[in-house]
């Protein structure tokens, strides 16, 4: 096995371990690294010719991630109507679909090379997830896509597959091969339009009677790192 956490790994004794210092989330270090996840690969595999277990071996690489900023994202946005036709929740959706507009050339540019995308689990089109997480806000239920999984938890994976977008585009960009999951996480909460609307809908739907779109709202669509951000609204 490939373990993240030392001390569980300690405790559980399996037959053949590799520890490795990497974030949780990528067990085999910086993603689209393909030279350096073979290596980690071979790391566990080599346990095999162990004799003898439990054992418990440290790989001895750290992961070549970036741990600078990112500073590629900058979203010109032009609006179809006139500011004071909207409210203060349809203009930040409509910096959200233009800033979507922005980075979509990435997008498929990365699903173009990786020949894969993350995106999807919500069963949502990409061009309907902005205006089924909208719908949300202000008490609003919008008609499930998915009759075999609670509408809360659609939202969930809604606001997943809209994250996944914005990473999979951006880490495709030049100088932003390997970017670490926390400047990933504190470019999107921090500087984009689409971060700042999910800040904004996670206070929306706390006054909701729905326990289930509570739960969602509280512990599932801003990760806890970055719940200090709502001061910030």
């Amino acid at each position: 096995m490939i373990s993240l956490i030392r001390e569980h790994t300690e405790k559980m004794k399996p037959p053949r371990a590799l520890w490795v210092p990497f974030e949780l989330g990528r067990p085999m270090g910086a993603p689209n690294n393909v030279q350096f996840q073979m290596k980690v690969l071979l790391g566990a595999l080599n346990l095999l010719e162990e004799k003898e277990g439990p054992i418990l071996i440290d790989f001895g690489e750290e992961d070549p991630t970036v741990e600078g900023t990112i500073t590629n994202l900058v979203c010109p946005v032009n609006f179809a109507q006139k500011d004071e036709d909207l409210s203060d929740t349809e203009k930040l959706i409509n910096t959200v679909k233009a800033e979507m507009n922005s980075l979509r050339p990435w997008y498929d540019e990365a699903i173009k090379k990786r020949g894969r995308t993350t995106v999807g689990v919500s069963g949502i089109e990409l061009d309907g997830l902005i205006d089924f997480i909208a719908a949300f806000f202000d008490g609003g239920l919008p008609e499930n896509p998915k009759e075999d999984i609670a509408l809360p938890l659609v939202l969930n994976f809604a606001t997943d597959d809209l994250k996944a977008f914005y990473f999979e585009a951006i880490t495709i960009q030049p100088g932003q091969k390997s970017p670490s999951g926390q400047v990933l996480e504190d470019w999107f909460w921090g500087e984009t339009k689409a971060g700042k609307m999910f800040l904004k809908l996670k206070e929306s739907l706390k006054g909701s009677e729905d326990g289930l779109i509570q739960a969602v709202a509280r512990i599932m669509i801003v990760p806890s790192s970055q719940a200090y951000r709502k001061k910030e609204l």
